[in-house]
């Protein structure tokens, strides 16, 4: 009796490995983006306006002194809200909270506990924000980009090494997955007011990560 050979009737299935490669490059900050805000409350409205404009204009002033250029001095927001107490499950009203908030780019970055002493002395009561940045991320990111190639490559011919597989080095598919914003790390501390606030910048992490599939 006759057999076929059946492995050979059988089509050709195209068999894939598919790794995901990381890649990530640590990037010294070159410039930080400070929120600083004046909160003022009043009965009347408009003097609880008055008094933060005042205020500040001299926390402006105080900046401008420390030869920050006014075009990295923007207003972020600026709020008018009704404050409420509560008496005998009642709302009762209490006064006006007006915040005015400022974000000020600061391209020294050995500067930024002189200003953050600077505006509070001068009147700002809250430090609502501090973001450390750098001006070519895209370029970290290219970098980061072409190590999670080499890594997805690397796991790829790790696999095929281990399980005795004729890889095709070449890849029939690769997929970029989109990142959140770069990781900061750095860290914060106040200390005495007689003492420059001190913050550490520290590092921004950029990372990339890719999908390839390999044909063996």
């Amino acid at each position: 009796m006759y057999y076929a050979n059946v492995s050979q009737q059988l089509p050709h299935t195209s068999r894939v490995i598919e790794v995901t490669g990381n890649g990530k490059v640590m990037a010294t900050p070159n410039y930080v983006q400070i929120q600083i805000e004046v909160q003022t409350r009043g009965k009347n409205v408009q003097e609880a306006q008055q008094e933060n404009a005042i205020i500040m204009n001299r926390v402006i002033q105080s900046l401008l002194a420390l030869h920050i250029p006014r075009e990295n001095i923007q207003t972020a927001f600026y709020t008018i809200s009704p404050v409420y107490d509560y008496e005998d499950g009642k709302q009762v009203f209490k006064d006006y909270e007006v915040t005015n908030a400022i974000t000020v780019k600061v391209t020294d970055t050995s500067q930024i506990g002189e200003i953050i002493d600077t505006a509070v002395e001068n009147g700002a009561n809250r430090i609502s924000s501090i973001q450390f940045n750098i001006d070519n991320v895209d370029a970290y990111y290219q970098q980061a980009l072409s190590l999670a190639l080499q890594n997805a490559q690397m796991k790829a011919k790790t696999i095929a090494e281990t399980m005795h597989l004729p890889l095709q080095l070449q890849p029939i598919e690769i997929v970029e997955e989109l990142e959140k914003a770069p990781v900061l790390y750095r860290s914060m501390a106040m200390v005495d007011s007689k003492i420059s606030t001190p913050i550490e910048q520290g590092q921004i992490a950029i990372n990339a990560t890719v999908r390839v599939k390999f044909q063996y």
